[in-house]
């Protein structure tokens, strides 16, 4: 395939994620959650929206809307949101503060060779991955899958290898950190490739029966959807949770593509100049927009 027809079918190699909006039922409760446990900085306050992050890149969109409610057991919505951190120092920081703050919060960790991650829930149910990456030079590829596993990894003893006295004192505050993936429960993973591959174009990165991970570039996953809680869901009704995720594209030309491809494949697309806004098929809202 040409350069040219790849740039047509797939997202540019530079796509990033952008920040993750979540609907709130109690916004000062969790803005102090993220602020004071998960270890981001709010950036910006102003009437019913708290903007948190690190290191001048917002992360974390909290929108207040008391007239909303939870979404029934088995919806389809947000699995995790994943920050990434730079260094296992300041990733270790961080599960330090939800241990000493936030302990009932924690729901565990794995190492999934490419990465260490640590798992929690925020206190209206929204799940949290913080986690480090290993050098992409340590990752393995098989017939172009990336090998990802979950294997044990102790908390303590990462606590133990990672957390020095500068780090509790809280040197790692201004560290950058990232989302680095969004994770989504979806009613089926054969639509979830139709949308996310075909139409959005990722590229696939693991495969499984019940979950899919797709990325540009050659990350391991950008993006990730499983039907573990969620298989047979439907559209999304608005409820509490996922608000909407953003892609951060290079520039202007894979905007357009990405336009394009969206309707090519029947998907509605509002483009307001700046920002591209489309669901997927289970109403998960995303805006695409340059980097």
């Amino acid at each position: 395939m040409t350069d040219a027809a790849s740039a047509s079918t797939t997202l540019a190699p530079a796509t990033a994620m952008g920040a993750v909006t979540l609907w709130v039922g109690d916004l000062d409760a969790q803005t102090a959650f993220y602020r004071d446990v998960v270890t981001l900085q709010v950036q910006d306050a102003e009437g019913d929206a708290v903007t948190l992050g690190r290191a001048g890149r917002p992360l974390v969109i909290l929108r207040h809307d008391p007239a909303l409610r939870h979404a029934p057991t088995g919806s389809a919505g947000l699995f995790h949101t994943a920050i990434l951190f730079e260094t296992q120092a300041a990733l270790a920081a961080a599960l330090y503060s939800v241990a000493r703050r936030a302990p009932h919060t924690f729901t565990g960790s794995a190492d999934h060779l490419v990465s260490q991650a640590f798992y929690l829930t925020d206190p209206e149910g929204n799940g949290i991955e913080l986690y480090w990456d290993r050098a992409r030079t340590e990752w393995s590829w098989t017939h172009g899958q990336v090998e990802m596993d979950t294997l044990y990894l102790d908390p303590n003893a990462f606590l133990s290898q990672h957390l020095t006295e500068a780090v509790t004192e809280g040197s790692t505050a201004g560290d950058a950190a990232a989302i680095g993936h969004v994770h989504l429960s979806v009613g089926d993973v054969a639509s979830a490739r139709a949308f996310y591959v075909d139409a959005l174009g990722f590229e696939t990165t693991a495969s499984l029966p019940t979950a899919l991970f797709v990325s540009a570039g050659g990350y391991h996953h950008h993006m990730a959807m499983n039907v573990w809680n969620s298989r047979g869901a439907g559209p999304r009704m608005p409820a509490l949770g996922l608000g909407r995720v953003e892609l951060a594209l290079p520039d202007a030309d894979g905007l357009g593509a990405l336009a394009e491809r969206l309707r090519d494949h029947g998907v509605a697309v509002r483009d307001d100049g700046r920002t591209m806004t489309f669901a997927d098929p289970w109403n998960n809202e995303l805006h695409a927009a340059l980097a």
